[in-house]
């Protein structure tokens, strides 16, 4: 039997529909008369609606029902979709999803956003409708139709879909009991009945279908219209049957659902066992690397053998597990269209949103956690960066801001920048601001990269008000946390006049990397492969050269370095042969002193203890092939260590 809950099943599949619903809503505010995205959204409401009915959600399906009923006049012309019914069906949109995940609900605040919407549907802004026809004549209609025997398993039921055929008219009900077994035969979980239903109703065709728009792929459906005298004028094929070998017809909610994807079967699996499976993954890989380390000191040429293809295999299985978990990030920026048409209620700006590198994909731990940083940068974009209207069009600049969020790979990292085309930051502001909270002292001499950065320190906030976005000192430095806990890093640019742009290095996964195995002393580090740009050899004359200044020449730059063994304390004497690993962040170098390359290591990146996570150096630690630890370096806190160490000596110098 499978162990998926019908229950969960369906709120995953809600969640998925009010996404639907959300998108089409915000293309329906820029493309009000687009008739496929009405008939996008009053389909996945329909759908929501009977879905909801049919795992008993009947508080979610009574509510939905409302909004359905007002895209419905959309649909048929009654009245325009304007922007206070989208807005009003967006905001109804989030009492829907609190109502599909079960949490409590103000029933005061539901009828509240029934009567908005109500207001919006009958207020003044549709035009001068003609003069109301007659009515329609009504039809009688013939409707025979049956579900799969494993449809109530499933959590299908066939009252609502007799209930909401009652509501299009004068409805008269048989129950057909043809393919019911023998008693001994019967399964009291199988659904062997059919119906016959007389309908006599002013709705057309569509209406009936519409019913049926959530089933439709796995049942049988005939549907005759009747003449005065009973006698059939036309009769339809069947337009569903239970899959065979061709491939059924699909609702357009799910049409658009598949759209959306590259592409092939899909399989849906929780997270939850996604996250099981790369434990186990990361568990071979220290396997591994405990076999290569015994093949490598054997001189059974068999067992090198062996060790050599599981290598390949678990390397293998560790680039398929990092590709299942990758997401593309329009999961996450998707979520900004609908903060920026809030925002533009909010500030009373306009803004216009722009995406790129929506494709660019990263692993879904690392997207669960840049949602929250993304909301602040983007709120604060808004809110700090744009002008208002009239100090845009007073400067002569477009009467919409501009946001840009992108997204692209660059090696083992993503970069993501958030662009805003607004004020720019007052540095003077920034300063002045930053002295009086104590952050720096009076007068001292800052490079235009640390100035910018106090925005993030604790605390620190420049905003003259205190608003519902902004001006209480909190979010920024979240940001940052957040960020230095993915093993990230953050930058921000500005000019004056021009905006901002906030670029965040995130590296692909958080589980397993490649990585560089080094000696300082006695004790072993982890260098990630992907900030590594080259080794040099440093020799005792340059080491002596160097004391006090910790800098190098390559290539006709100068490159800061640390000596590690000094850093750590070691307390041991350095190797006769050191060697200098030049790492990168960016635009950022610095050389870290080692005293032994040991080679390439496949990292299982494992978490410090509470009691060591704020040791700034270390981002993590890994089991290496014979049992031992080794941390891994955190390099843009070692490169903004070595830069710093580099600007004292120029002062100094």
């Amino acid at each position: 039997m499978s162990g998926l809950d019908p229950i969960e099943t369906f709120r995953q599949e809600a969640q998925e529909l009010l996404e639907q619903v959300e998108q089409g809503l915000l293309d329906l505010a820029h493309r009000p008369g687009d008739r496929d995205l009405i008939d996008a959204v009053f389909r996945g409401l329909h759908t929501l609606k009977g879905s909801g009915a049919m795992f008993g959600f009947d508080a979610l399906a009574a509510f939905t029902h409302h909004c359905e009923t007002a895209f419905d006049r959309v649909r048929k012309g009654e009245v325009p979709a304007t922007p206070r019914l989208v807005a009003c069906v967006l905001a109804a949109q989030d009492h829907m999803r609190a109502l599909a995940e079960g949490r409590p609900v103000d029933p005061g605040a539901g009828e509240a956003l029934l009567a908005d919407l109500h207001a919006a549907v009958e207020g003044g802004d549709a035009p001068a409708a003609p003069a109301e026809p007659d009515a329609p004549a009504a039809s009688t209609w013939k409707i025979r139709f049956s579900l799969p025997a494993d449809a109530l398993v499933n959590g299908a039921r066939p009252l609502p879909l007799l209930d909401e055929l009652r509501e299009l008219g004068d409805c008269q009900v048989r129950v057909i009991t043809d393919d019911v077994p023998m008693l001994e035969d019967l399964v009291p979980t199988e659904c062997r009945l059919a119906w016959e239903v007389l309908l006599t109703t002013p709705h057309g065709r569509d209406a009936i279908d519409d019913v049926f728009i959530f089933v439709i792929d796995e049942m049988t459906l005939e549907v005759e219209e009747l003449t005065a005298s009973g006698e059939v004028e036309t009769a339809s094929a069947e337009t569903a049957a239970i899959v065979q070998a061709e491939k059924p017809a699909e609702t357009a909610a799910a049409q658009d659902t598949r759209a959306a994807k590259s592409g092939g079967e899909t399989v849906r699996v929780p997270a939850e066992r996604l996250d099981e499976m790369m434990d186990r993954v990361g568990e071979l890989v220290i396997a591994q690397s405990r076999l290569k380390q015994l093949a490598g000191s054997s001189l059974d040429t068999a067992l090198r053998a062996v060790a050599e293809e599981i290598e390949r295999l678990a390397a293998e299985m560790r680039d398929t597990m990092m590709v299942v978990r990758m997401v593309p990030v329009i999961q996450l920026f998707g979520r900004f269209r609908r903060l920026i048409h809030d925002l533009q209620n909010d500030t009373g700006k306009k803004i216009d949103l722009q995406i790129e590198g929506e494709t660019t994909e990263l692993d879904k731990t690392v997207i669960e956690r840049l949602a929250d940083p993304l909301v602040h940068l983007v709120r604060n974009a808004a809110d700090h960066g744009l002008e208002t209207p009239e100090q845009r069009l007073a400067a002569g600049k477009p009467e919409a801001g501009l946001i840009r969020l992108s997204a692209r790979q660059s090696g083992a990292e993503v970069l993501i920048t958030i662009t805003d085309d607004g004020r720019g930051v007052d540095r003077d502001r920034v300063r002045a601001k930053a002295e009086e909270n104590g952050l720096i002292t009076p007068g001292q001499a800052l490079t235009d990269n640390e100035l910018l950065n106090l925005i993030f320190a604790p605390g620190f906030s420049t905003a003259a008000t205190i608003t519902n976005l902004s001006g209480r000192g909190v979010g920024m430095d979240v940001v940052k946390k957040t960020i230095e806990g993915l093993r990230g890093s953050l930058d921000i640019t500005s000019n004056p006049g021009e905006g901002s742009v906030v670029s965040l290095r995130i590296p692909l996964t958080l589980a397993i990397i490649d990585g560089l195995l080094i000696r300082v002393g006695v004790s072993r580090f982890v260098i990630p492969l992907a900030n590594v740009e080259e080794c040099v050899e440093l020799s005792p004359a340059q080491d002596l050269r160097s004391t006090g200044r910790s800098l190098i020449t390559l290539r006709d730059e100068l490159v800061p370095f640390i000596r590690l063994r000094e850093q750590f304390n070691t307390g041991s004497a350095p190797d006769p042969h050191q060697k200098i690993v030049v790492v990168s962040t960016g635009q950022d170098r610095v050389g870290l002193v080692v005293d032994q390359i040991l080679g390439d290591h496949q990292t299982v990146i494992k978490p410090l203890s509470s009691f060591h996570a704020d040791i700034g150096a270390f981002s993590g630690a890994t089991i290496l092939g014979d049992g031992g630890v080794a941390l891994i370096l955190d390099i843009p806190t070692l490169v903004h260590l070595g830069q710093r160490h580099d600007a004292q000596m120029r002062v100094a110098g």
